[in-house]
């Protein structure tokens, strides 16, 4: 096996924590897997990977090392599909990271357009409301809704996505309909939602008609870290929420949720891609921009 094979199944082995998940994927035996690991650690004369019963991860130099070869490899990849006649399509793994919602409520549902179209085209789909270091969790793509700190990464706007006030039928019976923020202070209730940054539960704001935005405390009884658990206690009558729009539009169709205070709606949150350096661009990773890109267009402000 030569150094670029034993890297590709070295990164197998790091991306997938186990040599018997990598062999399967590489549709190698286990001790080729094995022996090519060991082999790329004797040649570079430091230990890669941790090894447990339970569990394989890197070392120090084993990060280090992944992240100058994923490039490299990528470049590979494409160079050897620069002259066959399936160069257009994407092939190898790509691992993504997605709010949770939209994973479940955009991406999955047209995942298999995408896979029809790249047969050769491996997701590996996390759903996460945390931060995630790109580089240092293996993460080729990110997507990411609010503003975004200064990083190293390649940001890629999207648009805008609108935000909307939300209550349940059951909650308006019970306390009336807000027809202005001023009137939550007193005689409501919001479902609290803890930043996944600080895990302060994250004030109400709403963006008045100069465009500034103002904010309030109001009281909760809940306060949720989730947009699956914030999404199910609105439903359950806890209190009001401010969600995307996208997120709840079949549960307002469906009569199980409704717009309230529509002219004091949140200010429009930004939609961003994030990727690491120009030059890591495969692609597959490509592709999935361009297709995610088309996907989301339908859900942004104009």
């Amino acid at each position: 096996m030569d150094r670029f094979d034993q890297y590709r199944v070295f990164v197998q082995v790091a991306e997938m924590g186990s040599f018997i998940k990598a062999a399967h994927a590489l549709e190698l035996p286990r001790a080729s897997v094995s022996a090519a690991v060991q082999q790329l650690e004797n040649q570079v004369g430091t230990r890669l990977l941790h090894r447990t019963t339970r569990r394989v991860s890197l070392t120090a130099d084993g990060l280090q090392l992944i992240e100058r070869i994923r490039p490299l490899l990528a470049d590979v990849e494409d160079i050897d599909q620069l002259f066959h006649t399936r160069a257009r399509q994407a092939a190898g793994q790509l691992n993504v990271d997605v709010p949770s919602r939209i994973a479940r409520r955009l991406i999955a549902p047209a995942l298999p357009g995408l896979l029809h179209r790249h047969p050769r085209l491996r997701l590996l789909l996390g759903s996460s409301d945390r931060a995630t270091d790109l580089v240092r969790e293996g993460v080729d793509c990110a997507v990411r809704i609010g503003s975004l700190q200064d990083s190293s990464l390649v940001v890629r706007p999207l648009g805008n996505i609108a935000l909307i006030n939300c209550a349940s039928p059951a909650y308006l019976r019970q306390y009336g309909e807000p027809r202005h923020p001023g009137e939550l202070a007193e005689g409501h209730w919001t479902v609290g939602y803890a930043s996944a940054t600080t895990g302060r539960e994250v004030a109400w704001e709403y963006a008045g008609p100069d465009g500034r935005t103002t904010g309030l405390d109001v009281p909760s009884q809940v306060v949720v870290n989730n947009a699956e658990s914030y999404i199910a206690c609105c439903l359950a009558g806890l209190g009001l929420i401010q969600i995307p729009r996208f997120d709840v539009q079949h549960l307002l169709e469906a009569g199980e949720l409704a717009e309230v205070m529509p002219g004091f709606r949140p200010a429009p949150m930004p939609v961003s891609l994030l990727y690491p350096h120009r030059r890591q661009r495969s692609r597959r990773l490509t592709v999935f921009v361009e297709w995610f890109e088309t996907l989301m267009r339908p859900h942004l402000e104009a």
